[in-house]
């Protein structure tokens, strides 16, 4: 059994308690994590909190920052095998996209080590000729941020990067499910050079450890990725602090294809929607809204494709879809599966538990066009099962697509170009994507609105969440201020 250990201020420690993490492709355990409490999230939150005034950090130039994050966007690229391989053994995400993800996660450090030197103030035209005003953008202070254990590399990526770009110093709780890459991650932070407790990883159960670090009254802002009811509490256990917060949550993806898409291209890229990351994606493109004039040709492409994908170890690189990350997830699944058949939704594939060890659910496809009340249309599956629904007219497609409390991503397929442009204006989603999907950039803003949350993450609206204004009045008279109580 492997042990991973927390970090805090600079050095690697023991928690309060530990617990075994589970191998998916087995159910078995394979490493021991340490598991933070009370004590240790405060441990973490005072060292951040003590970093973020100390000169080591705060007397950093920006362009200093921005050579700190160069160098970990090095370490991350070189480290991407091993960090690549724990990932897939802690988590079931399979070789192949555990590979080619952190490896471009390197990227993103880059981006925002590149805007460290280049977040600006401003200088105001005020309307008092004695006066000169201008905007400071200084650290907003300790974040918290928060990630789940799918793309844990990259999620953590887009909260690390632009926050401490910014200035800030950050305590970052990994889930307890599959947290093994992120305790591993810290070695690079600590070679990087970082100063102590600018960056510390933990990982805990969010009853305790989420709790007591979202409402820390030295936290000044919690980034968040994960479900709508995790973000309910973290939003009231903010309201002890008063931290600002940014939420990355589910959605309830529409993927939308017209008669006069390129099918075979719409397939392929229905195949990456919903069934790359054995559906364990945020974005996932859950909902499949096809035109009903070319619903049967379409079903029987994707039908083929998706009992032709290989299912076996995550660590193999042939392999296409790898286990659900846990058993209650699984659980889970099976159990909405089961309640859309029931309610009427038709099986086209998949559905079944296969037999043998691992949590592996195999891709399925649910058509629900005669059911709209169908469980599987409103509930985030976080797995590899597609809903399907016909519709006839474009403004059909429109209102299926907005009929979800869900605002996070959404594609298009279509040939026309001012089609595009009616459905990209309609659509009540934070992403749009026409005639691809799952394509990211650290340039592009990412994020939802409804249920999938607010603010963004990726781009320079990113790093500017982790900064607050401040005003500068100077007043530039050499005569004396008047007497206030004298009238003139």
């Amino acid at each position: 059994m492997q042990r991973f250990q927390l970090y805090i201020d600079g050095a690697f420690t023991d928690g309060s308690g530990s617990f075994d993490s589970i191998d998916p492709a087995t159910g078995q355990p394979w490493a021991v994590m340490s598991e933070a409490r009370t004590a240790d999230v405060n441990r973490a939150v005072d060292a951040a909190h003590r970093a973020f005034r100390s000169r080591e950090w705060a007397g950093l130039t920006a362009s200093a920052r921005g050579k700190l994050l160069y160098k970990l966007a090095d370490l991350v690229q070189a480290a991407a095998p091993k960090l690549a391989a724990i990932e897939t053994r802690d988590t079931g995400k399979i070789i192949r996209e555990t590979s080619a993800q952190i490896a471009y996660v390197a990227e993103y450090y880059r981006y925002y080590a590149g805007m460290a030197d280049k977040i600006e103030g401003a200088h105001l035209p005020i309307d008092k000729p004695d006066m000169e005003v201008w905007l400071r953008r200084e650290p907003i202070g300790v974040v918290a941020a928060i990630v789940p254990w799918n793309s844990q590399l990259f999620l953590s990526a887009v909260k690390l990067g632009p926050a401490l770009a910014a200035g800030c110093t950050v305590v970052l709780k990994a889930s307890e499910d599959g947290p093994a890459p992120m305790l591993e991650f810290a070695r690079l932070v600590q070679e990087a050079g970082f100063p102590p407790g600018v960056v510390n990883i933990i990982t805990g159960f969010g009853s305790e450890c989420g709790a007591v670090l979202t409402a820390h009254p030295k936290v000044s802002h919690v980034a968040f990725t994960g479900g709508p009811e995790t973000a309910r509490h973290v939003v009231r256990a903010s309201a002890e602090n008063l931290a600002s917060t940014s939420l990355e949550l589910g959605g309830k993806s529409p993927f939308i294809v017209f008669e006069d898409a390129d099918l075979d291209s719409a397939v392929n890229a229905q195949v990456s929607g919903i069934f790359a990351a054995t559906g364990q994606s945020c974005v996932a493109g859950s909902r499949l809204l096809i035109q009903r004039s070319v619903k049967d040709a379409f079903l029987a492409k994707l039908k083929a494709k998706a009992e032709a994908i290989r299912i076996a170890a995550p660590d193999d690189m042939t392999t296409e879809v790898g286990p659900l990350c846990t058993q209650r997830q699984r659980d889970r699944i099976d159990t909405l599966v089961a309640a859309s058949t029931a309610s009427g939704a038709v099986l086209v594939t998949g559905g079944q538990v296969p037999e043998g060890q691992g949590f592996y659910y195999p891709p399925t496809i649910l058509d629900c066009s005669d059911v709209p009340d169908a469980p599987a249309l409103s509930n985030e599956f976080f797995g590899p099962v597609l809903s399907v629904v016909a519709f006839d007219t474009e403004e059909q497609a429109l209102d299926l697509a907005n009929d979800t409390a869900f605002g996070l991503a959404s594609g298009v397929f279509t040939r026309s170009l001012t089609r595009a442009h009616r459905m990209i204006r309609g659509i009540r989603a934070g992403v749009v994507w026409v005639n691809t999907y799952r394509a990211v950039s650290p340039i592009a803003p990412f994020g939802g609105h409804g249920l999938s949350g607010h603010g963004r993450e990726g781009g320079l609206a990113a790093a500017l969440d982790y900064t607050t204004v401040k005003t500068v009045w100077l007043r530039t008279s050499d005569d004396p201020i008047p007497d206030p109580f004298i009238m003139r």
